[in-house]
């Protein structure tokens, strides 16, 4: 009793419906929650539900035809578990889901992890003072000793990101089509496409990785565009094995290449969300330079894959050859409206029917509809469809209205538009292993605890950044995106930079919550817990990067000669 307690057993079969913390998901933030916990707060009493049957989140679920990182490498790893043998400079689907499998054998993650497990439903129980979790299993095997259950714990925490729940697009007759069909996320490659009629509906981040493959191979291909994007060279280069060994061996060398690439990446910060800025009209010149010197040979398509929006307002897409693979013979652009999908192709406006293979969805995610589709039920039996009924909103991005003990990754305005996410990511979980430490306190004293943010904190807050936004280049009536909801309000995107939100969440204010159940009194509102950061961006001098090189070359240039001595003595 007294290890289940603390939270230092690990949750066995007696106890298998309960556990300390429950995180929803094994991406990137439920391995990092996992990972803090255990490290923060010496907690082994928690389970991780992964609806799927491996790690990885969105690197495990998109698999298709080029699917790669639009953020270099070197910073797309932990800063706790820095990775240096990346092949490129941004890197593949299939490398980074390897990265994040050696993360979770290395950690010992696997055996907290319940593949095959999904959330249907949680809800807050006021008088346990706990949560209950609806899991089904979908497992074939596992399923049989148990097709569903109710997990209670402390703590729930929501890792299941912005981008998890696929988007079909809302097209007459989309069922009606009788040749193979499938979404970007849930790519076939049992299928081959080869010599195929192949239509993309979508024109997004996905679909300029999918069409450069696709149009190698496929007999026609045609894209169809609704809004044209901003497209920006990536550079994408091979990294040599000398640079991946100095990297590797040489640590201060590899912390200072992450550092400049913060450092380049904050600056495109302007470059995104001010459309009036020098460096946001320098990408304008930037993407329509590249595009017209890459089309040359279609000078038709110029108009047509020139925005009418500022650069940010829709993700920049960084791509090498999407353009040089719309000017193949074999690939065309329309932008004309689909009308429906018949059973075997695609009627466009003009009753122009045009016929297919393969029709595949680059359609996106339901990002708006933030932990579609779980149920959940907060205090009083709230639910968060009442609570969001005028969007999706938290306080720092983490917690939200009358849900006591719950915290979430990825959440509203914590996307990025410049940067790496996984900086905002460990911010998050640092932040929420505060809360956790103090629930996990009660519960060893034997005692109840309940924090939930202050309504009127959380609106002054979500006014401030709000109010930024509505002036930035996410809220150009222009366009249309992911980003905000069909009224406008922008719901997913972060306000400022990555070390501004790393300093927001570098303190827990305990005024800012309000706290309740018999272990209130160890927790003073006013409280300050200093968490600090992790700083990612450049620390270290040139003249010490320099020091500590030949420092380095020094030991090893006298292990050579100790080593060459040694055998002319022999």
């Amino acid at each position: 009793m007294a290890d289940k307690l603390c939270a230092n057993a690990q949750v066995g079969n007696r106890d298998y419906t309960n556990a300390a913390v429950v995180i929803i998901g094994a991406g990137i933030s439920g391995m990092c929650m996992a990972i803090d916990l255990i490290k923060r707060n010496k907690c082994y009493n928690f389970v991780i539900l992964e609806k799927s049957s491996g790690v990885g989140g969105t690197w495990h679920d998109n698999k298709y035809p080029g699917c790669c990182c639009d953020v270099v490498s070197i910073l797309y790893s932990y800063s706790f578990e820095q990775y240096s043998r990346w092949s490129r400079e941004y890197p593949s689907q299939e490398e980074i889901l390897k990265y994040l499998t050696q993360v979770a054998e290395k950690y010992g993650l696997y055996k907290y992890i319940r593949f095959n497990s999904e959330v249907k439903e949680a809800r807050w129980d006021g008088e346990e003072m706990k949560w209950k979790v609806g899991v089904e299993v979908s497992g074939e095997k596992d399923s049989q000793f148990a097709s569903s259950y109710v997990l209670s714990s402390d703590f729930l925490a929501s890792a299941v990101g912005q981008l998890n729940a696929p988007q079909t697009p809302d097209i007459p007759g989309l069922k009606d089509f009788r040749g193979k069909m499938m979404h970007s996320a849930r790519w076939d490659w049992t299928y081959n496409y080869e010599n195929k009629r192949i239509a993309i509906i979508g024109n997004g981040a996905t679909a300029a990785q999918i069409v450069p493959e696709v149009a190698k191979v496929a007999s026609h291909l045609i894209v169809y565009q609704r809004t044209p994007n901003w497209v920006i060279p990536r550079f994408d280069t091979g990294v040599s094995s000398l640079q991946q060994a100095l990297l590797t061996y040489i640590p201060p060398l590899r912390m200072r290449k992450r550092s400049l690439s913060m450092d380049f990446r904050e600056t495109f910060y302007d470059a995104v969300t001010d459309p009036q800025s020098v460096f946001s009209k320098r990408i304008r010149g930037w993407c329509l330079e590249g595009m017209r010197a890459q089309l040359a040979n279609k000078p038709e398509l110029w108009e047509k894959l020139t925005p009418n929006y500022a650069p940010g307002c829709k993700r920049v897409i960084l791509s090498d050859d999407y353009y040089p693979a719309l000017g193949q013979g074999n690939v065309e652009l329309e932008t004309r409206r689909i009308s429906r999908i018949t059973e075997t192709g695609i009627e466009v406006e003009d009753s122009v029917l045009q016929e297919y293979d393969l029709i595949v969805l680059a359609t996106g995610f339901k990002t708006v509809e933030f932990m579609y589709p779980i149920r959940i039920h907060g205090s009083n039996s709230r639910p968060l469809s009442d609570i969001w009924n005028e969007g999706a909103s938290a306080y720092n991005g983490v917690t939200v209205e009358d849900l006591p003990n719950f915290g979430m990754f990825y959440g509203p305005n914590t996307n990025l538009g410049h940067n790496s996410i996984i900086l905002m990511i460990e911010a998050q979980s640092r932040y929420l292993n505060a809360l956790v430490g103090e629930v996990l306190q009660a519960r060893r004293q034997g005692k109840s605890l309940a924090i939930k943010p202050n309504p009127d904190a959380l609106r002054q807050y979500n006014g401030e950044i709000q109010a930024v936004l509505a002036r930035s280049s996410f809220a150009d009536p222009n366009c249309r995106s992911w980003y905000k909801t069909e009224g406008g309000k922008i719901t997913n995107n972060w306000s400022g930079t990555v070390i501004d939100y790393q300093r927001n969440l570098s303190q827990v204010r305990w005024a800012d919550y309000v706290v309740e159940g018999s272990a209130k009194d160890g927790v003073k509102p006013d409280k300050i817990a200093n968490l600090g950061r992790v700083r990612e961006e450049t620390y270290i001098s040139n003249s010490s990067l320099a020091l500590t090189a030949v420092s380095v070359l020094a030991v090893v240039g006298g292990v050579l000669l100790q080593g060459s001595s040694l055998l002319r003595a022999r």
